[in-house]
Order: structure tokens, then sequence, then C-alpha cells
């Protein structure tokens, strides 16, 4: 069925108009009626940030969301986008998305004066009704609201004709949403522009004041400290959004888990099978747990997911880069392969200070604690009393970049009880997945105080 084309058509398809706010809520409830799925790819907010944001939505409130770095605030924002209709009709040619029934621009108005119901309308995708903006100090009125164009000057149009404006990003949303990040880096007379927008709906250009009745919801993120710091955010500004939603990191290691595989790089197509043992990704996100509690990192700045996801990503990758250089068919990550995390981490967590040793004893310390804390998850060391004795005898293992699958599972099989440490692990029977196995038993082991490590240059001794 063909959409309508002009004015007349729509009120001939009795199509109804809402407000943006209305239409959010209405969208909203029927989704919750329906049980639709809401904010998908989102983990750990549904019993509390997720609630919040549907009560600003139904109460129709500009919202700010307030979370360090890495707390999908941005994916929260854009996820607001599927609440709207999936187009809308407004006035042909319109800048600023004009309603053809309540047109607010110079250029709609004459439109719906000179040809009244013959008036074309066009329809507009919801993609194009949002716009998202990154506040800079250097953001400037002509960026959000508008600008004198001097191409239509020039066109002989007079400085006091609206049409003469060159809208900014918010008129040009109207009728949608509008998203600005780091809202307190607003200069202080941006922030007041802004203020406007929202509150009085006029806009002054130039000097040049227009009455423009925006229909927008604003929504803005910005990092706790500085919103709350006096100076950083005007206080009227504060006022106006409805909804404040502090944000947060995954509560348990289980949630970081489910963002890290579902946010990684795909390795499909690669020479190698590569085995993605939930353990090792288990100690990964652990690692980003210790650092969110270290007393050396900065809290104020945060600790991203993104680091999880980039360490989870380095894991597999040196794992991989390990099974091609020994022409191996199949690779899963072992603990040596975390040191290869360094590089994804250190640039994704700040220290209260900058020593370069105190970065690297960091780094080591975090590693050692996940292993260990996720070695005691799984196993008691008094389970490996065998292995234990059996080390004290003599046995040892190099472990390391170098060594081939052969060397493990000559160990493991001396060893046995592997099928037992498989089992527990809920890992398959594969060489891959038992030398990785073996390395992990040994290193927690180790961290229990059971055996003793050695490490060499570029490998790693275990004995007794």
């Amino acid at each position: 069925m063909s959409l309508p084309s002009t004015i007349g058509e729509l009120r001939g398809s009795e199509h109804r108009i809402r407000t943006v706010r209305e239409e959010l809520r209405e969208n909203l409830i029927r989704a919750l009626r329906q049980g639709a799925p809401l904010f998908a790819g989102i983990v750990g907010y549904d019993d509390t940030v997720i609630p919040q944001i549907q009560n600003a939505i139904l109460a129709g409130q500009d919202l700010i969301f307030l979370g360090e770095r890495g707390q999908a605030k941005s994916r929260l924002i854009r996820a607001l986008l599927t609440l709207l209709d999936e187009q809308i009709p407004v006035i042909a040619g319109s800048e600023v998305n004009d309603d053809p029934y309540r047109p607010i621009s110079r250029y709609g108005r004459d439109q719906v004066a000179e040809l009244g119901d013959r008036a074309p309308i066009a329809w507009v995708p919801r993609e194009r009704r949002f716009a998202e903006k990154l506040a800079t100090p250097d953001t400037s009125i002509a960026d959000l609201i508008g600008e004198i164009d001097p191409i239509r000057v020039a066109e002989g149009r007079y400085l006091s004709d609206e049409l003469t404006i060159h809208y900014g990003l918010l008129p040009r949303v109207n009728r949608g949403l509008f998203a600005i990040n780091e809202l307190p880096d607003l200069s202080e007379r941006i922030q007041v522009g802004l203020l406007n927008v929202m509150e009085e709906r006029d806009v002054q250009v130039r000097g040049f004041t227009i009455r423009l009745p925006l229909d927008v919801v604003v929504v803005a993120t910005a990092n706790p400290e500085d919103y709350t710091n006096r100076g950083r955010i005007i206080t009227p500004l504060k006022d106006r959004f409805g909804a404040q939603i502090r944000t947060h990191y995954p509560a348990v290691v289980a949630q970081e888990m489910a963002i890290m595989e579902a946010e990684r790089a795909d390795f499909s197509g690669v020479p190698v099978s590569l085995h993605h043992p939930a353990y090792m990704r288990e100690v990964v996100a652990e690692i980003t747990h210790l650092a969110r509690r270290s007393a050396q990192v900065n809290q104020r700045s945060g600790v991203s997911v993104r680091l999880s996801i980039a360490n989870y990503e380095s894991l597999l990758s040196n794992a991989l880069r390990r099974a091609v250089r020994l022409g191996e068919a199949e690779a899963a990550p072992r603990v040596t392969d975390l040191m290869a995390l360094r590089a994804s981490t250190v640039g994704k967590i700040e220290l209260e200070s900058w020593e370069d040793a105190d970065e690297q004893a960091l780094f080591h310390k975090l590693v050692r604690g996940a292993c260990g804390n996720v070695f005691r998850r799984h196993f008691a060391a008094s389970e490996f009393a065998a292995w234990v004795a059996r080390f004290e005898r003599g046995l040892t293992l190099e472990v390391g970049e170098a060594m081939p699958l052969d060397a493990y599972l000559a160990v493991s099989r001396e060893l046995g009880d592997m099928e037992r440490v498989l089992v527990k692990l809920d890992e398959p029977q594969l060489p891959a997945a038992e030398a990785a196995a073996l390395e992990f038993v040994l290193e927690g082991l180790h961290l229990s105080k059971r055996l003793n490590r050695t490490d060499l240059d570029g490998s790693i001794v275990y004995g007794g």
C-alpha cells in the first residue's frame, strides 16, 4: 500500500501524528505488553538501569546517564532509537522535519500557506531522526543550533529573514532524539544555548531570535566526577533533566564473560581450529574485576568493559599465533598466553602513580590473582596430591611459546586423571584443551604453594 504523498492524502488516511514523547511512551507500552526484547545486547542492567530508563520514557523526561567509561552509555542511547516509529511524515524539503499539520519553520509555514492540502510530504526513517554529538570545548552555537548562511545572504535575502539561517544539529532532529556525550565539556555559553532550546524553545542566532518549539528528547552522558563538580555544568541545565540514571560495571564475572563473548572479534575462517575455554575467559574477566578493586588503579577514571574484550581478543590471538608457528591444527589459550595481555591492558588502566615498574608489577599481580581465584572456584589443591607427589619425585614440565602439544600430552599421560579435570572444567577431550587445562592446574597448584615455578627466558618450569 502506497504512502500518502500530500497533506490532503495524509488527512484522508487518518494517520495520527504524535509528539516524540508520546511516540516513545506508546511504543514502549506496546513492547512491554508483548514481551518484546528491549535494549538487545545490554547485559547486567535488567534490574537496575533499564527500569529507570523505562520510567523516564513513560514520564516523558529528558535523561542523563552518569557513569565511568565503558558502561554502555552510548549503546543505551542508540537503543532508544528502536522505540521510534519506522518512519514519520514531514513537509517535503523541510530542514527541521516539519509536522505537516503544525509546521514550525518559515519554509514549512510558507508551503502550507501557498499549497494547502496539495503541499507535498516526505517520509523520514527513524535513523534520520537521531543525532549524536561529542561535547568538546570548541563546540559552538552554530554546531548545535545554527548560523547565518552567507550564501543565502549573497542571494539577496535580508539578515532579518529566517530563511537565511542554516540550522544546526538540534533543529535538524526535530521530532526525534538528540544525544550529547560528555555534557560537562560544553562551555557555559553553549550550555545556556542548550538550556534555551530545552526550556524556552527559542533560538538566538547572531542576535536574531526565532521561535522554534522543537519536539526533541535530549539524552546526555557524563562522568559522575565531572557532573557533580561545581563549575563544570550550570545548575539550571542540570535541573532540566528529568531523570539522572547511574550506570555501572557488570556486577559479577559471569556478566562480564557474556559481554566479552558477544563483543569479541570473529575468528572464523582462520586456518586453525581455535577452542575457547570458558575458564580462561573467566580468568580474563577476573583480571578486570580485580583491577576495579585495586587501590593502585584510578577508580575515578574507571576500568572499561573494553579492557575485558580487548584482553580476550589478545588471548585468543596469541594462541592462534602459537599454533600457526608450530604448525599445529588446533589451539586453545593457556596461562602462558596471558602475558600477551600486557599490551592490551596498560593503555586502558590509569594508575595512581605512573612508574613503569608499578605498571609491570600491577599487571603480574592482577594475572596471578585472577588465576588463583578462578582455580579455587573449580578445584581444591588437595585434589591433586598425587600430582604434587609425582613432581616431588623429580617430574618437571617446561611451558612456553615454543612448547608443542606433544610435550604437554606426554606429561599429562604420566600424571593421569586428566579426564576428571576436563570434566570439571567442562572441556572437550581435545589435545589443545588438555594442554591448556594441564597448564592451568599447574599454575593453580603453584599459586596454592604446592609446586615451584621457575621463570626462564621465554619459558616457565614447574617442579617439586
